[in-house]
């Protein structure tokens, strides 16, 4: 866990969020000194996610409400500028990208290994815990991870929405040659159908009401549309597997009108993968989950998946680019934010270049 220390703040110029919908760039309060077992950060890219957006449009995330003014945004890449005493894997230069939760490593969540659900986990950009959208920001070493000379700093910021799928896809335990349908095609929708091919699938079917959002299936080789506002999900399915199904259904959109007919898509004895979260509770036809002897899992954000994030992108087998909508400098990044929650059909993820930042 963070060693004691007596935090050392500068005003950092950060993108604030007053209180629902009233966003700022102006200075504010930061810690910039590390502590033994943490290093500082310069900003390089950050992307704006859909919590972001949420906060900015609403003020809260169930119980978490921003009560004070709060810096935004937690997905992050950029270069090491200060080292503490204890950091032994970082150097002074280094260009990273940052897990934004850090957990008490001694807790009981920590040492089973599943360190997202530790209750005191620290999140940026979750009140009234500061983001990353501002000059400089000090993080735990052994959550900032060293980006390949081969991955961009935008690719560095994608790692995080893409840990998402990467967790979705191990929670899934895919084998070589399943068949998956991704049910949302937002930010993490293909995020996790892009984590499911990488996992080992042959084919993975995506669904959406949207088909401006289904066009970005056309990227990734092995990605099949399927628009569900024209077309029966269930009928495709089943045409296209003999009646018996796909083995995995990720479901990424968190409507509720969608979780009563999950298992009509599932093989028997398959797995359904619940990643979205939908803002009320939802039905579940438990008797149908049943009958197929379906197993059940559960993803809250990533853990232990960065580092094979990071290496499946840099190996060029994963290709993030064209999920990049726009790039935004960072002093238009009330602008972005404005358009971020417009949530155009056609944008997938929108990022910022703070000041100073690196090509």
């Amino acid at each position: 866990m963070y060693k004691q220390q007596v935090a050392t703040k500068e005003m950092q110029l950060a993108l604030v969020l007053e209180k629902k919908q009233q966003l700022s760039i102006r200075n504010i309060e930061i810690n910039v000194q590390p502590g033994a077992d943490q290093v500082t950060i310069a900003i390089d890219t950050v992307g704006i996610c859909g919590s972001d957006v949420h906060y900015y449009s609403h003020g809260r995330i169930g119980p978490f409400a921003v009560n004070a003014p709060m810096v935004l945004g937690h997905e992050a890449a950029g270069t090491v500028v200060k080292v503490g005493s204890e950091v032994q894997h970082l150097s002074i230069g280094d260009r990273v990208c940052m897990e934004p939760g850090v957990p008490k490593l001694n807790s009981r969540a920590s040492r089973m290994g599943i360190y997202n659900v530790d209750p005191a986990v620290v999140f940026w950009a979750t009140p009234p815990v500061h983001g990353c959208l501002t000059a400089q920001v000090v993080h735990h070493a052994d959550f900032t991870y060293k980006l390949p000379p081969q991955v961009s700093f935008s690719e560095g910021a994608l790692v995080e929405p893409f840990a998402i799928g990467m967790q979705a896809a191990v929670k899934a335990k895919l084998q070589p040659g399943d068949t998956a349908l991704v049910i949302g095609a937002g930010t993490i929708g293909i995020m996790t159908a892009i984590a499911a091919i990488a996992g080992g699938c042959s084919k993975v079917y995506v669904s959406d009401i949207v088909a401006k959002k289904l066009e970005m299936t056309q990227y990734y080789p092995g990605l099949v549309p399927i628009d569900s506002l024209s077309e029966d999900v269930s009928a495709r399915i089943m045409q296209e597997t003999a009646d018996w199904g796909v083995d995995v259904v990720f479901e990424c959109s968190g409507a509720n009108a969608v979780f009563s007919s999950l298992a009509d898509y599932v093989r028997p004895g398959g797995c359904i993968v619940f990643v979205g979260m939908p803002m009320q509770p939802v039905v579940l036809d438990l008797v149908a989950i049943q009958a197929k002897e379906l197993r059940m899992e559960t993803v809250f954000r990533y853990a232990n998946v960065y580092e094979r994030a990071i290496n499946f992108i840099a190996s060029g087998k994963v290709d993030l680019k064209p999920l990049i909508s726009e790039t935004y400098n960072f002093e238009q990044s009330i602008s972005a934010f404005e358009r971020a929650a417009q949530a155009r059909d056609g944008d997938v993820k929108i990022q910022i270049k703070m000041p100073g930042g690196q090509v």
